[in-house]
């Protein structure tokens, strides 16, 4: 019997971060050696604001590389295990839908692995551009990287078939199976993730959304908000395929499953 992840827990990633950074490594720290590229690429300040900051091995990573770091995240869980195993950065309860972290207190807020996508309307959109606006200085830098809205125009191949993956945490082999769907009257990718284990614990279900952003959209919601584009490409990046590696350029299509966005505050907020 599949039960929902309201029954027992609230998100079974989330709420066991050891769990998410077994199912999702990264011994190379890519997502974060790609993030200080972007920054040094357009001279960005030191001071950093990793909003959605996760498990916070991203921002350990940026404060090893020099920077002042604040990592933000809705889940105490994940703020918890960051201070613990990734120290360095402040780690503060903040959400992304709507948050004030000083004015003016940044040079640069980074938004990585689709987390931007989950402000689901315009309002919760509006909400973290509006809150990024007010977190910069003039001149500031915006970094995020996210699926590509864009893709699923005619394209099926990543609705069509679930993708399971399995590992082992702690001696329980786990097996995740995740199915893709499009809600186009939202405009949401919705995810559904159904978790076994061989414990003999009952299998656990899991729905999730991300908001589908298309490129020029994205170019309009950050110039309505006193934003200029940089870069915005589909790859190379950190969750591209190939990966992005040191010396690589950005990529000059948007046609791929990942968008990457680099924009520079040029308004600022009475």
């Amino acid at each position: 019997m599949t039960r929902t992840a309201t029954e027992d827990m609230h998100n079974l990633l989330t709420d066991h971060p050891e769990l998410y950074e077994a199912r999702f490594p990264d011994a190379d720290r890519l997502a974060g050696r790609w993030t200080e590229d972007c920054l040094r690429r357009y001279g960005a300040g030191p001071r950093v604001l990793d909003m959605g900051c996760g498990t916070g091995r991203d921002a350990a990573h940026l404060h090893g590389s020099g920077r002042t770091v604040t990592g933000a995240d809705l889940s105490e869980a994940m703020l918890t295990h960051a201070r613990t195993h990734h120290p360095g950065p402040v780690y503060v309860h903040a959400d992304l839908h709507g948050f004030d972290l000083g004015h003016r207190a940044f040079d640069a807020v980074v938004c990585l692995d689709s987390s931007l996508l989950y402000c689901h309307t315009d309002a919760q959109l509006d909400g973290f551009l509006a809150s990024c606006r007010r977190a910069l200085t003039p001149g500031g830098l915006l970094v995020a990287e996210m699926r590509n809205g864009a893709y699923f125009l005619g394209r099926t191949d990543l609705l069509d078939t679930p993708t399971v993956h399995e590992f082992t945490w702690h001696g329980t082999a786990y097996r995740s199976t995740t199915t893709l769907t499009v809600d186009r009257t939202a405009q949401l990718l919705r995810r559904t993730r159904v978790w076994t284990a061989d414990d003999g614990s009952r299998p656990v279900e899991q729905r999730s959304a991300w908001r589908l952003l298309f490129p020029l959209e994205l170019r309009r919601l950050l110039a309505g908000h006193g934003f200029e584009v940089l870069d915005l490409h589909d790859g190379p990046g950190p969750r591209t395929e190939p990966p992005w590696r040191e010396g690589m350029a950005p990529g000059e299509t948007t046609d791929a499953d990942r968008l990457h966005v680099v924009a520079r505050l040029i308004e600022q907020a009475p």
